[in-house]
């Protein structure tokens, strides 16, 4: 956990939020997230719950029928990715994140297409974190394991330098040691001072390492807390932990 990092100051906040995919059906129902400076947040839920739906809704890639979203205390609602991006916020999904027939340095130059001059700093500063990929920069992204196609993927997010980065499932599809992997890499993005919003369906790893968490059902916050007061609570544990993430118990 990383709260010695967090400050007081609000970076992204979801007031009461209403959105889905299709006209008069509602994914999300009233969700509500607070994530300040630095903070490591993670959602966990069954799924279904929204989980996804929620960080699309941040990232401006489905309608917010009702409700808000702040970044530094102004609306983003109505904002489109490019524009999130130029505002310091990056998204990993869970799937397709690579271009497979491009290298891992392609990939890399491609997360810096709005700033293509910073190419050298940035990739010092991925290759900190993902020290193997700078040993790799020729091989095609669609070579690499699923682990390996994770690194590239957060790798590719943080060229921009973002001052949030929303992550779907990081360690969705990778072996337990790729797994385990994958959050030491989340904490390690976050500890350099990247406020982290994390969905992620190994619930207890995901309690493990985040400041705060939030359970979403129903499209909506039905538990809110740290990360070690969830994994202590006995209503998340008997009708959530149960059966979200026992491969990490």
């Amino acid at each position: 956990m990383t709260d010695a990092s967090v400050d007081d100051r609000v970076v992204v906040e979801m007031k009461d939020v209403h959105a889905g995919y299709l006209p008069g059906v509602n994914i999300l129902s009233g969700a509500n997230l607070v994530a300040r400076q630095g903070e490591l947040i993670g959602i966990i839920g069954p799924n279904g719950a929204g989980k996804s739906t929620l960080l699309k809704a941040i990232f401006g890639l489905l309608n917010v029928r009702s409700g808000d979203i702040t970044l530094n205390g102004e609306s983003i609602v109505g904002l489109k990715a490019d524009k999130l991006v130029k505002r310091g916020v990056a998204f990993v999904p869970q799937t397709n994140n690579v271009f497979p027939s491009l290298s891992i340095e392609e990939n890399l130059q491609m997360g810096l297409y709005q700033n293509p001059k910073a190419y050298a700093e940035r990739l010092e500063f991925v290759t900190g974190i993902f020290s193997e990929l700078g040993k790799r920069l020729k091989q095609r992204a669609g070579s690499l394991s699923g682990g390996e196609r994770q690194m590239v993927a957060m790798s590719r997010a943080l060229m921009m330098e973002p001052s949030v980065l929303l992550l779907d499932e990081p360690s969705a599809g990778l072996s337990p040691v790729r797994q385990d992997d994958a959050f030491i890499r989340v904490s390690d993005i976050n500890k350099a001072g990247v406020t982290t919003i994390m969905v992620e369906q190994n619930a207890r790893r995901c309690l493990q390492i985040c400041d705060r968490g939030y359970v979403l059902d129903q499209g909506r916050d039905a538990y809110e807390g740290t990360g070690r007061d969830l994994l202590n609570d006995p209503k998340v544990i008997g009708l959530y932990l149960g059966t979200l993430g026992t491969d990490a118990a």
